[in-house]
């Protein structure tokens, strides 16, 4: 089976929004994010060619527990309303924070991370150049202004 086949037949059985998690031999780059106690990512500003695959890998090196200061990176479709989807998330622990009805305002989004853990998603960049949000869905930690952009370009 080709890739194109693949990838279609993937599309028809995935639900929208959700980053496909790619095989670690796979090509693209991979991009490291610390979170913490101060609730910033950093960097705070990504930049992607057009269907580029980027591995971000959220590495958490905060003291706080994760049930009190827990971190996530929430990858925003174009035209989606940060603020509303973090208001909507803040009750939804058991879903680390994640909307599932909201799937298709998401582009790709990692597990909830703790002091001392990692998590990673991979994924293609949006083709259609521009900036796209990405933000920490934990109750509070958008509102404090833990958010960054991914920038897609040339």
């Amino acid at each position: 089976m080709s890739i194109a086949a693949f990838a279609l037949c993937l599309s028809l059985v995935l639900p929208a929004g959700r980053a496909v998690p790619e095989p670690a031999q796979s090509s693209g780059r991979t991009v490291e994010i610390v979170v913490g106690d101060n609730m910033k990512f950093s960097p705070d500003a990504l930049t992607a060619k057009p269907g580029e695959r980027i591995t971000v890998v959220l590495k958490d090196v905060g003291q706080m527990p994760k049930a009190a200061m827990g971190h996530n990176f929430v990858l925003m479709a174009k035209g989606a309303d940060p603020k509303a989807y973090a208001e909507k998330a803040a009750p939804l622990r058991e879903t680390d924070f994640i909307v599932p009805a909201l799937n298709h305002q998401v582009l790709a989004f990692t597990k909830l991370v703790g002091p001392g853990e990692t998590a990673e998603v991979t994924f293609a960049a949006p083709t259609e150049r521009g900036a796209y949000t990405f933000i920490c869905s934990f109750p509070g930690h958008f509102a404090m202004g833990m958010k960054g952009t991914l920038t897609v370009g040339k």
